[in-house]
This record gives structure tokens, sequence and C-alpha cells, in this order.
């Protein structure tokens, strides 16, 4: 009562083999971005900035930017301090209007 198992349809054989170069080429574009990724971020040393920073009595960072010559804070009061990056003084603060 054992029947021998039937070959699959032409038409199935070639749906499988695109199944299975789809999966290749699936895989293969995850290592590239994953590659890309890797060696094209930039290192999070590279820009001199002070060891600390002195924010105004009752300020939290929120968010940190660096600029060409400057970095800025953005505080969770709703204000930007702005700093010189080489010599952490404070250049200029803006209120952001609610």
């Amino acid at each position: 009562m054992d029947e021998a198992p039937q070959a699959l349809p032409a038409s199935l054989v070639w749906l499988k083999g695109l199944v299975i170069v789809l999966m290749v080429t699936m895989i293969l574009g995850v290592i590239a971005v994953v590659a890309l990724l890797v060696t094209r971020m930039p290192d999070a040393n590279a820009l001199p900035l002070p060891e600390a920073i002195d924010l105004p009595e009752g300020a939290k960072a929120q968010a940190v930017t660096v600029g060409p010559d400057w970095f800025a804070v953005v505080t969770t009061e709703g204000r930007i301090l702005v700093y010189d990056r080489l010599s952490g003084v404070l250049r200029q603060e803006v209120t952001i209007a609610p």
C-alpha cells in the first residue's frame, strides 16, 4: 500500500526556485545594509566637547545637537541653550513659546 511520492509539477518547481532566489537576495540585502550602517556610522568621539556642561539651575537636558563651532542643549523647560563648542561658554539662550 505504499505509494511512491509524486514529483512536483513544473510550475511549482519553478516557483520554489524563485522563492529560494528571493530568500538568498533578501539575506544578502540585510547583510549589505548592516555592513553599510556599521562602516558609515560617524565616530562618536570625533567632535571635541567639554567634559561637563554647566546648565542653569533647575534645567534638565532633553536633547543635544552640534554645529560647526557650537552645540545646543534643549531643556525640558522649553529652552535652547547654545554653547561655544571649545570653551563651553553659554553664547545664547532661546525660549520656545508654548
